[in-house]
Parts: structure tokens; C-alpha cells; sequence
């Protein structure tokens, strides 16, 4: 009758959604498993014989990346073998075991110029010693340590040899960085003697590319009447 064949469609749907494999599924199937996903969850496809048996998970599995779409989200193969986690099909962010990860791709060795840093390549001089930082430089403005409010001062680290393995060349000199920093000057600069002076600061080769040649100031000289 047609009560008894609503309960048979009632019972078969309830032992389909109670069974692990359909349990966080929006659709089922008996012989390929989830078809369709709530809205935050990937459909992970995987080869069982001649056919794919579905699975709705929150994360996708190693090898595999997440793609969202319209209508369902899925569980998409990264393009390389030794690739354990990608970013999308080309882009890797973690290689499997006996590889390096360098800018997306896994490396069974890493390029020159790069060094082997736990599970990535990195460029030499990233790990080269780069020391401390310098002490800050004096407060200068137009080649004078006075006469303005404001002036700038910079300080610097590095400069150390690259990190070379024995196998490559000797290692080479890594960039120096500066750091550059708004500083207070004396805005009246000391007199003595009937003229006005600004002190001149010698400043270090490293610094002298930054820093604007020294230019003449012009100063105010108070002549005594007695002197005439």
C-alpha cells in the first residue's frame, strides 16, 4: 500500500544518513558515498576500484588543496607527487619528506645562492651572522649637529659573509642594512667669540651615501664699536 511504501522510503533514508560514510553529508549514496557537502565542508573524492567514493571533510587530506565553488566545495590534487600540502594546483607551501621547499616548487636540492634550512630553501645571507646593531649615528641636518629643530640619524647591521657550503664557492660579502630615525637637534647653536658656529660631526663611510653632503651656513658676526 502506499503507507507501507512511505515507510520503507523513511526507514532506507534513515539507516543511509545513520551509516559513518553519509553522516556529514547534504546527499548520499549507497555505492559512491557523500555527493553533495554543507556549505563549510570539501568533498574528498577517492578511487575505490573502477569507481569514487565521496567523504565531506573540513580540511582536505595531504597531496590535496581546498577549491571552493559556487555550488560545492572540493578537495583538488596538488600538481606535484612530493608536494604534502599547496596553496592551489601549482603553488606548494609544504614539500613531503627528503624535499626542500623554494618560492612553491619542491627540491630534491636547493638551488645556488640558497642554503638547506629545515624544510625550506633559504638565501644564504638570511642566515648568514649579521651581528648587532651599530650605535646610533650623531643627529645631522645639512652636514651640522645644530641650527634646526629636527634632523636624522641611522644606525647599521650586516655586511657579514654569506653561508656557503663546502661544496660551493667562497662565501661572499651579504648587503648591509640601515635603519633611519627621526632625531632632536639644538636649534640655537653655541656662540663664542662675537660669531655665531654650528659643529661639523665627521660621519662614518658607511653612512656617507645617505647623507647629504655638508653645506655652508650663513652666520651673523657682531663687530665691537671699540674695535674702530
Amino acid at each position: 500500500s502506499y503507507l507501507s511504501l512511505c515507510a520503507l522510503v523513511l526507514l532506507v533514508s534513515s539507516v543511509l544518513v545513520e551509516t559513518p560514510e553519509c553522516r556529514s553529508c547534504l546527499e548520499c549514496s549507497r555505492d559512491n558515498g557523500c555527493v553533495r557537502c554543507p556549505e563549510r565542508l570539501f568533498l574528498f573524492l577517492q578511487r575505490d576500484g573502477m569507481s569514487h567514493h565521496g567523504t565531506c571533510l573540513p580540511l582536505c587530506p595531504a597531496g590535496h588543496y581546498g577549491q571552493r565553488g559556487k555550488d560545492i566545495n572540493r578537495c583538488m590534487k596538488c600538481r606535484s607527487l612530493d608536494c604534502d600540502h599547496c596553496f592551489s594546483r601549482d603553488f606548494c607551501t609544504r614539500c613531503r619528506a627528503g624535499f626542500q621547499l623554494h618560492k612553491g616548487r619542491c627540491l630534491a636540492r636547493c638551488p645556488a645562492g640558497t642554503v638547506a634550512h629545515l624544510t625550506d630553501c633559504l638565501e644564504d645571507c638570511l642566515l648568514a651572522p649579521s651581528g648587532q646593531w651599530s650605535d646610533w649615528s650623531v643627529c645631522l641636518r645639512d652636514g651640522g649637529t645644530c641650527g634646526f629643530s629636527w634632523g636624522r640619524q641611522t644606525r647599521i647591521r650586516g655586511g657579514g659573509r654569506s653561508w656557503r657550503t663546502a661544496e660551493e664557492k667562497a662565501p661572499s660579502l651579504c648587503p648591509t642594512h640601515s635603519e633611519t630615525q627621526r632625531c632632536r637637534m639644538k636649534k640655537r647653536c653655541p656662540t663664542g667669540e662675537g660669531r655665531t658656529w654650528c659643529q661639523r660631526s665627521s660621519v662614518p663611510s658607511t653612512l656617507q651615501a645617505e647623507l647629504k653632503p655638508p653645506s655652508f651656513v650663513l652666520v651673523k658676526v657682531r663687530v665691537h664699536s671699540s674695535l674702530f
